[in-house]
């Protein structure tokens, strides 16, 4: 059995580190409008979300990115029956589409959330809206980013 060198250590951590720059290069930069539609589907179930019934409150303009607020709401009397299962938000624009995911019950009483996001560049914000019934509504909005929050 032969000894392990130092020399043997760096090459192989060399090796490694131009391995990692590759796999980062590799990477897709970003995320499209056509693939927000198809993480879109896989979140519902492949079903059509229309339109209505959610409202997203989001500035029209984010000068910094990496905080940028945003609130939902859905129409829904939130009963046994008839109730909000979950809310999903997406982006287009930034490295990866799917942004967060919100999981409703009807004792929470309210179908609204708010909370902060990072933002790439200008790009639309996506808030789609599950129900109990099966259907699926949703609504989007277009926030221009003048610093962008993810290194753009």
């Amino acid at each position: 059995m032969r000894a392990v060198k130092r020399r043997d250590v760096l090459r192989g951590a060399a090796a490694l580190a131009a391995a990692g720059t590759v796999v980062l290069t590799l990477r897709p930069a970003r995320a499209t409008p056509e693939k927000t539609a198809e993480v879109m589907g896989k979140l519902i179930g492949g079903k059509t979300a229309k339109e209505g019934r959610v409202t997203l409150t989001m500035p029209q303009i984010a000068e910094n990115g990496n905080t940028v607020p945003l609130t939902v709401s859905v129409e829904s009397p939130m009963t046994e029956k008839d109730y909000v299962k979950a809310v999903h938000i997406l982006a287009d624009g930034n490295p990866e589409p799917a942004v967060a995911t919100f999981g409703f019950t009807p004792q929470i009483g309210k179908a609204e959330i708010s909370t902060r996001m990072r933002m790439a560049k200008t790009q639309n914000i996506w808030a789609v809206a599950e129900m109990s019934d099966g259907s699926a509504w949703m609504t989007k909005t277009e926030v221009k980013v003048t610093i962008g929050g993810c290194g753009g």
